[in-house]
Parts: structure tokens; sequence; C-alpha cells
């Protein structure tokens, strides 16, 4: 990765070469820039001075008081005194922006630089002449002139006016101001110090509700004068629910003919086809059929609004895509020649082994050309597959994987890897519409397909991905793009990882934003999980928290967290009942194998447990791993991770692990990858984001107010550490102590490490269960390098000991 990384820095490096006249007119403006500031700062502290000054050019006698002499009283009286007064300091900021654009350091967005460096140029000299009506230098010639003529026009109020109305409306534009902006600001104050729920308030608004009539819904009822009958006739109007209301009775002495097509509107109206002359109406009132949580809820949303999650972090600003580098060299060349040259070698070597084609044609991609062919009518699929090799030694590539037949069209396809790739950067993809606009609860944007389309994927519903490539291939690169594009989305109320990194250097970045993203178990010191007994601890502790989210959408009556979060914001969950804010949590696993090797079945249980469980209540599983075999992704671990990435590997056999088909052994590395959904297979180029780039937007988000602490995960209990020796209880026993017995009585050999592979058990268990079996006389003590001796000669003997042990 480290090579990856620096190869692309040394060919942005050369492709961003200067030329020696744009370094010196850079820098020449950047120093004209600093001139003119100090020049017009020295004028303004002793301006009469070197206002008098300023015609003594060539009188060595006079001396000047400006820090540039004669020439910055000559530049502060020509841009100063005789011109726009303080706002010459705007023209010595547009030298300095000029000057980094000819040295291509983008720190400014030009175009809108120059609209506001404008309106000021014109707006603050007027302002300046309105203050000092004249009086001092800081409006110039060209201020003082302007509020003159504009006073003498409209009077000096309507100048303020005018000049008030200016700068309102340039905030309005530059900001998106509103009125309902403004409003919400102001709900969101009130909400901060106003508590979110409060008996003794429902219960007036209730009492409110009851007494004073509402107008929302009723029913305005046309009654005719008839004559008087002694049958009342019962009325039923549907509600907005949909479900009948209260049935309402015509009240004495008016009595009427009922017309009984009625229509389930705010107003119904009922009369004679023939209108009379008196005309009499009646209001009632047509209550809606909520009970009594749906009115104390709408009653809390009407005075407070809808929770706002986000208002513990109202101010938070989402990262800036200028965070992230432009590289400079993501345009797609098209090379006709090495195109035609591809073409007319895939059609000759299928025409020597007497394979026809009817057409075809190439799709250009970043990294990857795609050549679909059709073949002629007869020709077996097969017959194309089992040339593969064939084509790749013709064709001289790396990487030629052929799919045959490509799903959903009627060709053959053959991915040839290009000779001069093109970047895909994180920035280019990030700034995409496609993942602006993309309506997803994860968005997770991997880079761009073989069609130069970028591809974007929810891990919500995806709902676990399977990540697997051999060391340097872009494994930890496509992690921090899944990172990175989480974080330019959702909101740290929203979102917490949870990251588990046994190599201890690759996710270590983000430890500075552990107060705004991360969750750790109370006692962790850090966020970032590194050791082995704490990962086993966070996995259990994640179970609790996602049997205590299943037991929380039970009680709400919900399927998942998206319902759930909706009823919360609606204030239909009590707090005062252990209701909350849900976020998303990201388990993010960076060296599974390692973790596997160390610990076994310890992590193995709880991951497949979450991947089983976890996905409605919002918990999803990113587990990455260097060695794709079947003892580190065993079945259970697959069965529940329908999402695979797949980087390049060394093996095919490695390539069925992790995507249950070959083809990963082909990629050409450097974020060359496939992405299989459960169902299609993709070819992907993934977006390359270099650690500087990572560090930056870890900063930018960890300058900012941030939660008290990380998020807290429920505490967990996990078996004592200490050593049972000489005090063994056959109640506190582990779960595997008779098994881990059979076998070191089978085998005569008292070794913690055979525990270990026999069982699949962590180092620290292992020892546990040999010490409970050195305190129950099953074994010998510690015996050095050497295995321990067994005091059972065999199974018979063990069964009648463990027997006893039961009793």
């Amino acid at each position: 990765m480290a090579k990856l990384a620096s190869n692309n820095r040394q060919e942005v490096e050369e492709s961003k070469t200067l030329s020696k006249p744009r370094i010196f007119f850079g820098l020449l403006f950047l120093f004209l820039s600093v001139v003119f500031a100090l020049s017009f700062a020295s004028y303004l502290l002793n301006w009469k001075a070197n206002q008098s000054q300023t015609g003594a050019m060539l009188d060595k006698s006079i001396k000047s008081s400006n820090i540039f002499g004669k020439v910055g009283d000559w530049l502060g009286n020509i841009f100063i005194f005789d011109s726009i007064g303080i706002a010459a300091f705007i023209v010595a900021f547009l030298m300095m922006v000029l000057g980094f654009q000819i040295l291509k350091k983008n720190y400014f967005k030009i175009w809108k630089t120059l609209s506001h460096s404008l309106f000021f140029l014109c707006w603050l000299p007027i302002l300046m002449g309105a203050i000092t009506k004249g009086n001092g230098t800081l409006s110039g010639v060209f201020g003082n002139e302007i509020q003159e003529y504009l006073a003498s026009i409209i009077g000096d109020f309507g100048l303020w006016m005018t000049l008030l109305a200016a700068i309102i409306l340039y905030f309005v534009l530059e900001f998106n101001l509103s009125p309902s902006s403004f409003k919400n600001q102001i709900d969101s104050i009130k909400d901060k110090f106003a508590p979110d729920y409060d008996a003794d308030e429902d219960f007036e608004a209730d009492k409110e509700l009851k007494e004073e009539p509402h107008f929302e819904n009723l029913k305005v009822t046309s009654e005719v004068e008839a004559p008087k009958t002694e049958n009342f006739e019962t009325i039923k109007t549907p509600n907005q629910t949909g479900f009948e209301a209260p049935p309402v009775v015509a009240e004495t002495p008016i009595n009427i003919p009922v017309k009984k097509d009625l229509e389930p509107t705010g107003f119904s109206f009922q009369k004679e086809e023939k209108p009379a002359d008196n005309i009499a109406f009646s209001i009632e009132e047509v209550k809606e059929d909520l009970d009594d949580s749906e009115r104390k809820a709408k009653d809390l949303v009407d005075k407070h609004g809808l929770y706002d999650h986000k208002l513990d972090l109202a101010n938070f600003q989402m990262p800036k895509i200028e965070l992230l580098r432009e590289y400079g060299n993501e345009e797609i060349a098209i090379n006709k020649d090495e195109l035609e040259e591809n073409k007319n070698k895939i059609v000759g070597l299928l025409k020597n082994f007497n394979v026809g084609i009817a057409e075809i044609k190439a799709t250009i991609g970043p990294t990857v050309t795609l050549y679909e062919i059709v073949p002629e009518a007869g020709i077996r699929v097969a017959a194309i597959k089992k040339l593969q090799d064939d084509i790749a030694l013709n064709l001289s590539a790396l990487g030629i994987r052929i799919i045959a037949p490509m799903p959903g069209k009627g060709t053959i396809g053959i991915e040839v890897p290009r000779k001069n790739p093109s970047m895909v950067s994180m920035r280019s993809v990030i700034s995409s519409p496609k993942f602006q606009n993309a309506d997803m609860d994860l968005p997770v944007v991997f880079g761009k397909t073989i069609s130069n389309e970028v591809f974007v994927a929810d891990l919500a519903k995806m709902p676990h991905l399977l990540m697997a490539g051999a060391t340097g291939q872009g494994k930890s690169v496509g992690i921090n793009a899944i990172l990175t594009s989480l974080l330019y989305k959702k909101h740290p109320s929203e979102l917490k990882f949870v990251m588990v990194d046994p190599k201890k250097v690759e996710l270590s970045l983000y430890s500075k934003i552990e107060r705004h993203y991360l969750a750790k178990l109370p006692d962790g010191e850090d966020a970032i999980i590194t050791d082995t007994h704490k990962v086993i601890n966070t996995l259990n502790s994640l179970c609790i928290e996602m049997d205590t989210r299943y037991d929380l959408l039970k009680n709400a009556f919900c399927k998942n967290i998206k319902e759930y979060n909706k009823k919360f914001t609606e204030r239909k969950l009590n707090p005062e009942n252990g209701h909350r804010y849900m976020p998303y949590i990201v388990l993010v696993v960076d060296e599974f194998a390692d973790l596997i090797m160390t610990a076994g079945k310890e992590v193995e249980l709880p991951i497949a447990r979450l991947a089983q469980l976890a996905r409605a209540v919002g918990i999803h599983l990113i587990v990455a791993t260097q060695r794709p075999s079947v003892n580190v992704i065993t079945g259970m671990i697959k069965a529940n991770f329908p999402a695979r990435a797949a980087f390049r590997v060394i093996s095919s056999v490695d390539s069925r692990t992790i995507l249950d088909s070959t083809g990963a052994e082909q990629l050409i590395g450097k974020g060359d990858m496939l992405y299989f959904n459960g169902n299609d297979l993709l070819r992907l180029q993934c977006a390359f984001v270099d650690t500087p780039e990572v560090e930056k937007i870890a900063e930018y988000i960890g300058e900012q107010k941030g939660y008290a602490s990380a998020f807290m995960l429920p505490e967990y209990s996990g078996e004592e550490t200490t050593s049972t020796v000489g005090s063994f209880d056959p109640n506190e026993k582990d779960q595997l102590f008779e098994e881990a017995a059979r076998i070191i009585v089978s085998t005569q050999q008292g070794s913690t490490s055979m525990l270990q592979r026999q069982l699949k058990l962590g180092y620290n268990r292992a020892g546990r269960i040999m010490d409970q079996l050195e305190a129950a006389g099953i074994v010998g003590g510690f015996n050095g390098a050497k295995a321990r001796e067994v005091m059972i000669s065999d199974l018979n003997s063990l069964e009648s000991f463990l027997e006893e042990l039961r009793k």
C-alpha cells in the first residue's frame, strides 16, 4: 500500500511541475500583496503625515514615516485617500489570490472570491463615507463622493436603509437564509432549554384540548325545516383515519329527513334536493379517534416540534470536499491504436481456433476495457471460455477475465487491462451527483465500474460486507473509502463505529474522531481496539446492545431501526421508559484472520450471531482479511455475509473461498476489485484515498465540538482471568472443561496449545481451562517447556471421575 501511495504521489508531482515563469510571477504577486497590505496599514496609522510627503518623492531631506518609505506613501495615497479608502486592503487580498492561482494552489474558489471582493469594493467605501461624513480617509474620494450624491437624492435615512438592505441581501444569498431557517434555529434553542417530556404540561394540554373548541375537523349539517317526528336517525360519518367516528344523533327540536350518501371529507353537507327559503345550520365537533399516547405525542410535537437528534451538535459541519485531493489525471484518454490492436488480436486468435465473431464492441473504463463479442451461430460458449489463457498470452496482458455469458446480455465479455490506466480519486466520486443525491441509509461509494460510472451501494441493505485481498492490493484503501463515504454523509448522532485493528496501525488515524463517531466499552481507554481480550468483550457487548435494541423495538411495535427512530422523532416513545434515538453502529474488523488465530470460537461465535440478527437493529459488520482460507472464513461466517468485496488474491482457491467463484486471482491490483452482492459480480476500480487525506478529514472533524465522550456500549463482565489453581469449584468450571479433559486423557498430553488447536480457543481461555484441570487433579503442575503430566490413565476412569464432580 505504501508503494502504491508513493507511486501515485510521484505521478501527481510530475503532472503538476511548474514552469519557472509561473513560479516567478506567482511569487511576485504574493510579494506585492504583502507590500501593498503593509503600506496601506502604515499609511492609515500616520495618514496626514504620509499624505504631505507624497509629492516629495525625490527630496532626500524629507523622511517618510511609512514602513516602505515614500513608495508606501504613494501607494496609500493612490489606493486609500484618492480612491476607495480601507477597501484598498481587498486589492492586496486579490493580488495574493492571483499569486496562489498562478502557483496552482487552489486555496480559494476564484469566481466566488472575485464576486465577493467586487461587492465589498463598492459597498465598504460608501459605508465608511456615511459613517465619517467625509471627515476621514477611511472612505476615500470614491466613497465620500458617492455617499454625498446618494444622500442628496434619498436622504441620510434612505442611504442607511439602502446600505443595510444591501448587506442583508448579501447574507441571505450567501448563506441561503430564510424565515423557516430562523424559526428552526429558535425552536432548537427552545428545545435545548425545555424538557422533552413533562407529565404536568401534558395534563394541561389534554385539559385544554377537552375544554377549548377545535375547528380543524367540523361537520356542518345543513338542516331544512320539516315536520316533527318522534323517530331520530343515527348518522355515522367516517373520520380521517378511515374508521367510523362515534354516532352523532340529530337533536330536538330540529329534526330533518336524512340523505344517507355522505362523502368522507372535512365537511359533510346534508340537504333536501329542493332548497327551502329558511335554512338553519348546526355545528358539531368531530373528534379524531386518537388514544391517549397518540394525543400526547401530537401535543408534544405541536409544542416542541419533532425531536431533533442533531441538536446536541447542531453546529457540526460535515467534511468539505476540499479536504480531498484533486489528482488531475482522471480523464479517460481513448487510445484508438490500442483498441484496434487488441480487437485484431482477439478476432485473429478466435479465428485460429475456429470461433467466428459476428460483432465486437469496446467499453472503456478507468483501468479496464471491456470487449463484448457476439459469436456466430453454432459457437459454444465453453469454446470461448476455455481460451482465457490463450487470449492473455496473445495480448501480453495480466488480468484477462472472460464473462461468458454476460448477465442480461446476449454477449460474451472479455476484460482487458489498459496500458495507461486512469486515476479514480475519492474526491471525484464523493463530489459526483450520484453519491451526493443518494437516498440511502448508509451510502458507500466504492469507485467506478468498467463503464466509468460511479458505483454507490447501501451498507444497510448489504447488510454486512466481507472483504479479502492479498497484502498491498488495496484492501486498506478500500476500508478507508468506505469509512470516508460514511463520514461525508452521516451526522455523528446518526452513526457510530466500533473499530478493531489487530495490526494497531491501519485504523489509528480515526482516533481523533473518538468523541464524534466512535463507540467503546465504558472501561476502555482507547476507542480503537487492538487487544484480543478487549475484542472479545466488545463483541459480546455488541450482542448485549443488539438484544437491548430488539427489546426496545418489541415494546415500540416496530420491525426495524428506521421505523423505531421515526416513531421516536415524532415523540411517540417516552424516554422515561428507556426509549432513545438509536444511531447506526458499524463494526469494522481490519484483520479477521489474526483474531481467529488468537481467539478462535470466542470471536467467531459473537461475529456470527451479530451477522445473523443485527441488521434489523442497525448494527452492520465490515470484516476484512488477507487470508481468505476456509479455516478463517468458515461456512457460518460466509452464510451471513452475502456481500463480498475481493481484491487480488494469490490463487483461485482463495477466490472461490471469498466469492464462490474464480476471478479474483486475475485482477491486476492497485484497487482493482470484484464486488458480489449476492446476485451479480461486478468489476470495479476502487477509489484512491491517501493517508494524508484521511488525516485531514479526521482533524477537521476532531477540531469541532464533540460529545463529552465516545458512545458507550453496554458493560460486559467476561470470564475471570485469575488462576483457579487450588480453588477448583465444580459449579464454576468452564463449559468446555469436560471436553478438554477427554482430549487430554485420550492423548495423554497436557498441553495448552493442543487445547487451542482442538477446541479452537484463544490462549487465555485455554490457559484457564488447563488451570481448572490442574485444580481438579486431572493434570499435574506446570513443567516449564514440557507438557504437563496426565494424572488419569484412561477415559473410563475419567468418566467416573467426572461423574463424582457432577454430584
